[in-house]
Formats: structure tokens, C-alpha cells, sequence
């Protein structure tokens, strides 16, 4: 019997392990750690890892306080060196890389304050390099690396390697990409306090460890994981360089791999089963690529790309074509909940019954308008009952600068009304005072971010009311997880889903639209997800009978769009509805003009969304359906 030999990875030039999520691949990558501290201390030696920052490795350091806590792994014989330092930085700044590795690891292990070191963020500029030189030294006297952990940026560096850095770079003193500072500017508040420098292991101190591990989750870094994988190594690309490295793996979620050519062409690979999906994909990537209306590909063209088994399996060129472009063209609809009275069983919503209960989830206070606002007017409109369940406050957003706008009307208001209320006025003056000496380090006061909380629900209340919803159609969820004070929030708690099934039970919807953009960079519109598909699951599971008959859709938030092959239901808009919807975004002040945490897209909200919908008609077009001014794109969830 002939062994099967599996291509699916054979344009991978470094080794990728993918997990379904970010908590199972940090498992797997915790364990190797463990196993790897074990066997040094069996042979009486030190363990001597290279540590990253950032997001991605958060879960892995989680696992490992767990591990130390619960299963008794000892630090005690591990050294470790971070990659990497902004500067200047002091060592106690809530920034600081320093602080980030205490209150994430060390400080929940037993390992030596003396066998972990961080480049010094405040040594004096003429020292930098004496001290570089010194770091390099320290890491060669411990005998080298045995395992370095790596992050991955959206622009491919490792550490602060940024584009360009050299395959034989050592650590030094780096300028910062502008990409990256706007990608790192959600931790400081605003761009300004973002450090232009910082110190970095270069790349040939990286690829002089003996194992290497980087670890990257979500769809934003889907795109470089395959640059890096896939292409050729570059120093454009500084992750690429790893290619040359004998024992590199990189370990990610199922999300971060989407973009590799396994999953994106998987017909390239080896043999493709060819279900109606992925044949849409196959001939829609193919018809993008080619720049050609889906009615208008060939034979050649199907041969020439590595379509040629999809040709010998299904026919004639024409009759794939057909059945795309029907796909595609079933997919547009002006009725997001359903047409009256319709029989066509193409239609992607069911048409009874109608109109429908409708439960709009909004993770922000304001992802509702600039996610689907054309799709939500339209649903009011045609005469469903639509709910707005705003699940955070969105505190976090809103600026002291607006905040100080708002407690300057207050105060105004009471005294031209000469309104005497000792507690409010207590609590304007607390604001006040505490606004004016607050350290960008600072947490708000639980004062302050009430304001900023109650900010944000009257824009979302008076969004809700431009649109033509009642008070009694608006809820304010407020889910605990969110309620920190700071960029970095909770996982989802018990309390979330608890107050999420409530609401359900209460509605009781037929169809339910909820985030499903990962992308965002603080991770909220995960945990948003996760607590409406955990309310679900535990409803079905309690056999209510409503449940079996709601479809849940997803749409994409401000960070990025649908793939055109993956969308199933498409609500084209008129230019009026993209000026109505962006009025409706435009009441969302707080939020305009300057955003403080928006991540490496300097565009206003507004912007992103129009031009995301325009080019979701767009690319519509272009495969040969109906231009249409903009479009609004769905997928469905089935739970």
C-alpha cells in the first residue's frame, strides 16, 4: 500500500503549527517550554530564553503562571532576555517592557530577580551602544540562547527589527517605523507619547538562538505570516529572515493562517475537494486576479492558474462560470431581514416570519452606525423591530479633552440655572481637579470614566433616535469585562454571559446581527463575540424553542471587510444612504476628528467605512454584477 504523501504545507518554507485559537497554540508553545526547563535542570544547567511583548504572548505567559501555580514548574534555573525596549523609557512605566514582563510573568513565578534583564530604557544616549554591547555579551556568557520567542508586527518585524534591518544586525538603538508607533499608540493614549526609538536584539542575535518560536494570532497578521512563510526572505520583511534559521516554527491560530495558500488556494497544494465554496473561491480569486468579469474566464484561464482538476471534475468553463455568478448575484438583497411574501429560496434571509425581531449587537458604542448602518436604517424602515444592545461602555475611547468640554457646559448649565446640587457639583470638581494633574500613566477615577461612559451613551441614545428607535428599543449592557480602566481588559466572565442571555430571553429575535471583525486591535470585539455565542450555545442547550428559529449574521467592524468569496449577504446602498449613514456617524462627536486608540489606520471611522463599502460594490462590479454606490457585506454564524 502506497503511503499518501500530504502537500498541503509545500509552499511553506518555515515550519507552521495552527491552533483553532490563541489559548490552544499557547498551551502547546507553554509546554515546550516547560519540557525544555525540565530537561536543563535534569542536566544541572540553565535554561536561557529570549522573551517578546506585546499581545500575542500574553496567553503564554498566562499559561505558564498557571503551570508554576497549579502543576509546580520551577523558574528557579531559568535566565531570560527580552528582545527588546522603547526608548527612552523608565523601568516603572506602565509601558515599560520592564513592568509588562514583572506583571505578567515574573512576578507570578519563583524565578530570581537576578536572572532576568530587560534593555535599560533610560541609559544615557552616549552609553547606548557600550551598553548594547554589553547586553550581547551577557546572553554569550549564559551560553546563548536555547529558545527565543518572537511576536511578528502588521509590517514583519521581530522585536523592533523594523523593514530593512539586516540578516547580520546586532542589538542598538532603532528608529522606530511610523506603522508601528500608530500600531502602539493604544497603549499610551496618543501618538505624541509614543517613544520614536527604542532598543532591539538585532536579527543575527535572534537567529544565533538554537530554537525559535513565533507566535501570532487574529486576521491582522495573516497577510505578513504568509509574506514571511511563503515568499522569498527579504529585509522588507524582516520575519522572512527566519527562513534561514534550522529550528524555526511559527504557531498560530487558525485565523492568523487564513491567508496561507493551504487554506487561500488550496488547490496549488495538492488534491482539493470541490465543494460549492470552494469553487466560489477558486473562480472569484481567480477572476480578481485576472481582472476579468466571471462570465468572461476561459479554459486557458482555468488551466493556466492551477485550475485544471476543477475543469476535469466539474466541466466546461462556462457552465463554473454560471454557477458562480448566480452565487454571487443571490447574495445582493435590499431586504436584510427578508422579502415579503418571496419564494425565492435563493434569497439569503428567510421571508417569514415577517417583519422579524431583531437584536443588533454593537460592541462599542458606535459599531452599530459604522458597521451596518445602511443595513440597520433600512431594517427599521421595512418594519422589523430592531434592538440596539450596546454591550460596553466604550469609556476608554473618549478623551479628557472632551470630557473637560462636557464638565464645562455642566458647570456652565447649573449656574446659569443657578441649579444647587452639592453631590453633582462635588463630583464636577473632583473631575476637574483630577484632570488637571493627571499623569498619562494614570487610570481614570471611577468619576471620570462615568463621564466619558455616559459621553458615549447619549451619542449612541441619540443614533438610535436619528435612525427612529424608542427608549424601550435601546440597551445599555455595560458588560463587566470591559469596565478596567485601561486598554487591557478582562476575559469574558460569567457575569457577561449571564447578562447577554437575559436580553435574549427577554427578545426572544429571529435574527440577530453580531461583530465578527477580530481585527480590532484590543481585542474587544472578540470577547463581545464570544459572550453572545456562549449566551447561544447555553440557550439551545436548555432546548428554548425560539433559538432554532434565529439566524445569526456577522458583519466587519472599522479594521477591515469580508473576503468577497466568503460574503453571503450583501445590502447595496444608494449615494443618499451613504450621506444618511454618515450623518449618523457623525454624531458620535467624541469619536471624530481625533481617535485615540485606532490603531496603524490614521483614517477617521467614517472614511474606513465608506471606503470599505465602496469597495465592497466595487469589487462586485468588477466580477460582473450591478455597480452599486456601496455595500454593506454578512455572514452568516451557524451556532
Amino acid at each position: 500500500m502506497k503511503h499518501k504523501i500530504d502537500f498541503t504545507d509545500s509552499l511553506e518554507k518555515i515550519a507552521v503549527k495552527i491552533f483553532p485559537t490563541s489559548a490552544c497554540g499557547s498551551v502547546y508553545v507553554a509546554q515546550e517550554i516547560a519540557n525544555l526547563i525540565k530537561e536543563k535542570e535534569a542536566l544541572g544547567k540553565k535554561c536561557i530564553i529570549g522573551l517578546a511583548t506585546g499581545s500575542s504572548p500574553k496567553t503564554l505567559y498566562a499559561e505558564l503562571v498557571r503551570m508554576h501555580q497549579d502543576e509546580g514548574l520551577s523558574f528557579k534555573n531559568v535566565i531570560t532576555f527580552n528582545l527588546d525596549q522603547y526608548y527612552p523609557m523608565e523601568a516603572d512605566a506602565l509601558q515599560s517592557y520592564h513592568y509588562f514582563m514583572r506583571k505578567n510573568l515574573f512576578e507570578h513565578t519563583d524565578i530570581d530577580p537576578n536572572n532576568y534583564f530587560v534593555p535599560d530604557g533610560m541609559v544615557p544616549k552616549d552609553k547606548v551602544k557600550a551598553h548594547c554591547a554589553a547586553y550581547e555579551q551577557k546572553i554569550a556568557d549564559a551560553g546563548g540562547l536555547d529558545l527565543q520567542i518572537l511576536g511578528i508586527g502588521t509590517n514583519g518585524h521581530i522585536g523592533f527589527n523594523e523593514p530593512g534591518s539586516g540578516i547580520y544586525t546586532k542589538t542598538r538603538l532603532i528608529t522606530l517605523d511610523n506603522s508601528t508607533r500608530i500600531a502602539n499608540a493604544y497603549e499610551f493614549g496618543n501618538m505624541s507619547q509614543v517613544p520614536r526609538m527604542a532598543i532591539t536584539m538585532g536579527i543575527s542575535t535572534i537567529l544565533k538562538s538554537k530554537r525559535i518560536i513565533l507566535m501570532a494570532w487574529g486576521q491582522t497578521k495573516a497577510p505578513v505570516i504568509q509574506k514571511a512563510v511563503e515568499d522569498d526572505d527579504t529585509e522588507e520583511i524582516p520575519a522572512s529572515l527566519l527562513q534561514n534559521h534550522d529550528n524555526c516554527t511559527f504557531v498560530i491560530d487558525e485565523t492568523c493562517a487564513s491567508e496561507l495558500s493551504r487554506f487561500k488556494k488550496p488547490w496549488l497544494t495538492g488534491e482539493c475537494i470541490w465543494t460549492e465554496q470552494m469553487i466560489r473561491r477558486a473562480v472569484v480569486n481567480l477572476a480578481m486576479q485576472l481582472k476579468k468579469p466571471v462570465l468572461s474566464l476561459t479554459n486557458i484561464d482555468y488551466n493556466d492558474n492551477g485550475l485544471s482538476d476543477l475543469l476535469v471534475e466539474k466541466g466546461d468553463a462556462y457552465e463554473i462560470n454560471l454557477q458562480v455568478f448566480y452565487i454571487l448575484r443571490d447574495s445582493i438583497t435590499g431586504w436584510p431581514g427578508g422579502k415579503p411574501s418571496a419564494q425565492r429560496i435563493t434569497h439569503p434571509e428567510r421571508s417569514d416570519p415577517f417583519p422579524k425581531k431583531v437584536i443588533l449587537f454593537s460592541p462599542h458604542p458606535d459599531d452599530d452606525i459604522i458597521s451596518m448602518g445602511g443595513t440597520f436604517m433600512r431594517l427599521h424602515d421595512q418594519g422589523h423591530e430592531v434592538h440596539l444592545a450596546y454591550q460596553t461602555s466604550g469609556n476608554i475611547a473618549v478623551t479628557d479633552e472632551f470630557v473637560t468640554r462636557f464638565i464645562d457646559f455642566a458647570v456652565g448649565f447649573e449656574s446659569m440655572f443657578d441649579i444647587d446640587e452639592t453631590k453633582s457639583k462635588s463630583i464636577l470638581e473632583n473631575a476637574i481637579s483630577f484632570l488637571k494633574t493627571k499623569k498619562s500613566t494614570e487610570k481614570d477615577t471611577n468619576e471620570i470614566r462615568a463621564i466619558k461612559g455616559l459621553i458615549r451613551r447619549c451619542e449612541a441614545k441619540a443614533t438610535c433616535k436619528y435612525v427612529g428607535l424608542t427608549d424601550s428599543q435601546i440597551h445599555f449592557q455595560n458588560l463587566p469585562f470591559y469596565e478596567t480602566g485601561t486598554i487591557e481588559k478582562k476575559p469574558m466572565g460569567e457575569d457577561d454571559v449571564e447578562i447577554t442571555m437575559a436580553l435574549l430571553r427577554e427578545l426572544q429575535p429571529q435574527q440577530i446581527y453580531c461583530a465578527g471583525d477580530f481585527a480590532d486591535p484590543h481585542g474587544t470585539h472578540k470577547v463581545c463575540f464570544d459572550v453572545v455565542i456562549e449566551a447561544l450555545k447555553r440557550i439551545k442547550a436548555a432546548n428554548e424553542p425560539w433559538v432554532g428559529n434565529c439566524w445569526l449574521w456577522l458583519y466587519k467592524g472599522a479594521w477591515q471587510e469580508w473576503d468577497i468569496a466568503e460574503i453571503e449577504m450583501a445590502i447595496p446602498m444608494s449615494p443618499d444612504q451613504v450621506v444618511k449613514k454618515r450623518n449618523g456617524i457623525f454624531i458620535h462627536q467624541s469619536q471624530k476628528d481625533s481617535i485615540p486608540f485606532q490603531g496603524a489606520d490614521d483614517r477617521e471611522f467614517w472614511q474606513r467605512a465608506e471606503e470599505r463599502n465602496a469597495n465592497t460594490a466595487k469589487l462586485y462590479a468588477q466580477l460582473g454584477l450591478t455597480q452599486f454606490a456601496a455595500m454593506e457585506a454578512f455572514v452568516r454564524w451557524h451556532f
